[in-house]
């Protein structure tokens, strides 16, 4: 199973990640993104990682 976490202090609320998250578990809450969906149907394909600009997003393995 993979985690998604964001950095609130480092996530500017580009939506980079929201848009570009095919398993769409991630969406902006005000102008911060936030894990919205359920976190179990994330895919662990790291595109919302490669696409953040400011190293707000990552994700584990458990």
């Amino acid at each position: 199973m993979f985690m998604v976490q964001i950095d609130p202090d480092k996530c500017e609320g580009c939506g980079e990640c929201t848009a570009s998250c095919p398993a769409e578990i991630l969406e902006m809450d005000g102008d911060k993104a936030t894990v919205a969906g359920d976190p179990n149907d994330c895919l662990g394909c790291e595109t919302c990682v490669s696409v953040c600009p400011n190293g707000a997003v990552s994700i584990t393995e458990s």
